[in-house]
């Protein structure tokens, strides 16, 4: 499976519930919602959720960390569901919209990612992980100029890493065979311009080595 900005932009993506302190009694299973386990923080986080003591902003962040879980998964319906709940909440947050967006993507249905994350832009020009999003959205939908031109601000605000993701998941599918190095070259430009044709085309590397190697 692929963990797209999972591995990417955990630090941004994992949405923090730190000071949410856990009841004594349930100790054990509420810290496994920080985990990196994502079973253990799916449960950890219900655990949470079933506490009846949290903020509304509490709430959503965890039904944002839990959804993420469930994505990372390839759980998208379920996903899906807790996204919702927590747009419900804070309807003009970002990150879960872009995700909300990601997890459409992900499950074949695009078109019903299209409004999330063209919010998500909206609230944040400057995400890298949301012109990605975008860009896998209308090349999937048959627009390859839109997509090139959203991978390459996703590269913009993405930096080296976004550009070493590309370089290195263009490789992959032979598109590429110059450095993977984060530096934007012509190369490069021309493989995504290739790709970005090519509905099955995906420039995020497939393989766990080539993303631990852009980390």
């Amino acid at each position: 499976m692929k963990l797209h900005r999972y591995c990417l932009f955990a630090a941004i993506a994992l949405l923090t519930v730190g000071h949410i302190a856990p009841a004594p009694a349930r100790a054990d299973m509420e810290i496994d919602c920080f985990s990196t386990d994502l079973e253990a923080k799916i449960r950890g986080c219900t655990a949470l959720l079933e506490r009846g003591n949290l903020t509304p902003d509490e709430r959503a962040r965890l039904y944002a960390d839990r959804a993420l879980a469930l994505s990372m998964k390839g759980w998208y319906a379920e996903a899906i569901k807790d996204y919702d709940r927590s747009l419900a909440i804070q309807p003009n947050a970002s990150i879960p919209l872009n995700n909300r967006a990601w997890a459409y993507f992900r499950w074949g249905r695009p078109a019903d990612g299209v409004l999330d994350v063209e919010k998500s832009l909206g609230l944040d020009p400057t995400s890298g992980a949301s012109y990605d999003t975008r860009a896998h959205i209308r090349q999937s939908m048959g627009n390859p100029a839109g997509a090139v031109s959203d991978y390459r601000q996703a590269m913009k605000f993405g930096g080296e890493r976004m550009i070493k993701m590309y370089q290195c998941g263009l490789t992959d599918h032979g598109l590429y065979k110059g450095p993977v190095d984060g530096i934007v070259n012509p190369e490069l430009d021309a493989a995504l311009d290739r790709c970005s044709t090519d509905k099955t085309c995906d420039p995020l590397p497939a393989n766990e080595e080539c993303r631990t190697g852009t980390s």
